[in-house]
């Protein structure tokens, strides 16, 4: 039995005890979306993060909801915004936490591998289970964050406010404009999560959601008469696909449009021009798909670079059984499958790229086909 009355140290216990009772009580919210941030944070480098991770840093459960979902609300700026490449599961220390508190006011904020349009689902996600108000004013700043950075041409650059370089470019790389227009969707479809949005905000996302369309429907390729798909970035005032890292140049990328194709896919009644966009993509993923080959990681000496150590390699081995295959970037006019070195000298075989970034990028995806086996479906589906 409990004592009548507790000592000081006893109560300072259960004062502490009751917050980790409390927070497992609660159906688990998928966390995938947020494990390419840590996966940065915890595997790749950067001395400009507000914090470091720790060794064997301790994470929250998946069922600790109101705990990550205070985390998320620790790292989301004043602007509404959050930066990326941190794990909104880890424990963090008092000294750690008031680190990110006081980089609140900093304007480093993206929509970067897969940053604040995921965060503000969460947070809706915790705020429908638990009703506390704290996670709604929190979704609420956050989309207001996202009007605020879009482009009058309906396109969303990678940070905002605007950065210096190709930041600035509208992003469809790491999914940053699919999957924000995934989450204005999500509300604009009556999604139960959503419901704590008022009418009239739900019109200013109406409008942020139509233009946002347009702009994808713009920037499709057509470089030789015929639509193709998209490029990891457009220029944000020419709309072309645009340079972004030395080694992402100018191209049609197979890679990043297949998110887009989804988000096209998924539109419940979808006007005559998105049926087109898709019909269109469908046939540029028929025509640039590759056979007889498939990619392997092989062991290899030591390959010291000022990035990374590596141990393995990738080659292209012939293989007439595998199934069908695509090249991250395909040239623009000619459509050849192309590769790129750091130095952005453009190559046209896997074995031309330096060690370095021949294992350390995605060259070649299998993505394309998730579209093609749905699309005879999804055919049918608008046509009744």
């Amino acid at each position: 039995m409990f004592p009548k009355k507790p000592s000081r140290l006893y109560a300072s216990f259960i004062g502490a005890l009751l917050p980790l009772l409390s927070i497992s009580q609660y159906t688990p919210i998928p966390t995938n979306i947020f494990n390419d941030a840590s996966n940065h944070w915890y595997h790749i480098s950067d001395k400009k993060n507000t914090i470091q991770p720790l060794p064997n840093q301790p994470r929250y459960q998946p069922s600790d909801i109101t705990a990550i979902a205070d985390n998320i609300l620790l790292f989301q700026h004043n602007n509404g915004g959050w930066p990326k490449n941190y794990d909104m599961l880890a424990v963090l220390t008092p000294e750690q936490q008031e680190l990110v508190k006081l980089s609140k006011s900093e304007e480093h904020t993206t929509f970067d591998n897969r940053t604040t349009y995921s965060h503000i689902s969460y947070l809706a996600q915790v705020y429908t289970t638990t009703h506390i108000e704290k996670y709604k004013e929190a979704v609420l700043h956050g989309l207001r964050f996202i009007l605020d950075a879009q482009y009058n041409n309906g396109g969303w650059p990678q940070y905002y406010p605007l950065e210096k370089g190709y930041s600035r470019h509208i992003t469809y790389n790491d999914d940053a404009m699919a999957g924000i227009m995934d989450l204005l969707k999500n509300i604009l479809d009556n999604q139960p999560t959503y419901s704590f949005v008022d009418d009239s905000f739900r019109k200013r996302l109406q409008k942020s959601f139509d233009k946002g369309l347009d702009c994808i429907l713009k920037t499709q390729i057509n470089d030789t008469g015929t639509p193709t798909v998209w490029c990891q970035q457009h220029d944000e005032v020419t709309l072309q696909p645009a340079w972004a890292r030395a080694f992402e140049p100018p191209c049609i990328c197979n890679g990043e449009s297949v998110k887009i194709v989804q988000f096209l896919m998924s539109i419940s009644h979808p006007s005559p021009e998105v049926v087109k966009a898709v019909q269109n993509a469908v046939a540029w993923f028929q025509a640039s798909k590759i056979t007889g080959i498939t990619i392997q990681t092989i062991q290899a000496a030591a390959d010291t670079s000022q990035y990374t150590v590596s141990h393995v390699d990738k080659i292209v081995v012939r293989d007439s059984s595998a199934p069908p295959i695509w090249t991250r970037y395909y040239e623009l006019k000619t459509h050849r499958p192309m590769f790129c070195n750091r130095d952005s000298k453009i190559v046209y075989s896997l074995a031309e790229v330096q060690r370095e970034r021949r294992v350390g990028y995605a060259w070649y995806t299998y993505e394309p086909q998730k579209v093609l086996d749905k699309y005879d479906n999804w055919l049918k589906k608008i046509k009744q």
